[in-house]
């Protein structure tokens, strides 16, 4: 699959839709203090995908948490376009996350009681904005489901499951996704193919991806992958490969 796209409309290719600026976080008190993350920024560019690996403890998880307003930095700046959402009140974060994020995590949460449309659109009447009928097409049609989508989550498999969030991440035109170890749950070959759904969201649609994940198969879907290790970015592979990331991998596992 090409990892050549034309950008959403509301995107400006390499642009970066959220940064990092020396951003910190701590947890606990003098000799109980951990330090997760450890002055590290970065920027993730418009209709990129960027996968982030690292070894267990290395703060990976911490700063997907950040950059998306799931955690609030000790001290830095968080920037999603031109708003720094770093101590923000969690009223403001929680609109944003709702109008300008879109989440796929290891577990699906969906709601049993409703159908995969339904979940799709959930988020959007909560926030009461109109649906839009021919968006919402459009991502079902891409993403294999317009055959299951009416179904309840209990009759779908755990790939479909996944598709229907994926679904709803898209379903507000977010301006980056994030992705916590999404096919975690999976079979590999279903874990393959929705990988190969969110290079597809980037090529097709011009979305942003941020994904944590500890699979080098899962990383070689992406442009660029950053290592962390205890809490810093240590090194990054452009037009990664699973040869190359592995390498990289043994070689973080062995610096010390």
């Amino acid at each position: 699959m090409t990892r050549q796209g034309s950008a959403a409309p509301h995107q400006e290719r390499h642009r970066p839709v959220v940064r990092l600026e020396q951003v910190w976080k701590t947890y606990g008190e003098e000799e109980a203090e951990v330090t997760a993350l450890a002055g590290v920024s970065v920027a993730f560019p418009a209709s990129s995908f960027t996968a982030i690996m690292g070894p267990s403890g290395s703060g990976k998880t911490t700063l997907l948490q950040c950059a998306a307003g799931l955690a609030d930095p000790t001290r830095g700046r968080v920037v999603l376009g031109d708003t720094d959402i770093a101590g923000m009140r969690e009223r403001e974060l929680a609109l944003i996350r709702r109008e300008r994020m879109g989440f796929v995590f290891q577990a699906f949460n969906l709601l049993p009681a409703l159908t995969g449309r339904e979940n799709v659109m959930l988020p959007l009447r909560l926030a009461g904005r109109r649906v839009d009928r021919r968006w919402l097409e459009t991502i079902i049609r891409r993403t294999g489901m317009i055959d299951h989508i009416d179904r309840f989550p209990h009759q779908l498999s755990g790939g479909q499951q996944q598709r229907i969030a994926i679904c709803r991440a898209l379903m507000a035109r977010p301006e980056v996704v994030f992705a916590d170890e999404p096919t975690g749950a999976l079979d590999s070959a279903t874990g393959e193919e929705i990988l190969d759904l969110l290079r597809s969201s980037v090529d097709e649609l011009g979305q942003t991806v941020v994904m944590v994940t500890h699979e080098p198969i899962a990383a070689a879907h992406a442009d660029q992958v950053l290592f962390l290790r205890d809490g810093q970015i240590v090194g990054s592979l452009r037009r990664p490969t699973i040869a190359t990331i592995t390498h990289r991998l043994a070689e973080l596992s062995g610096a010390r």
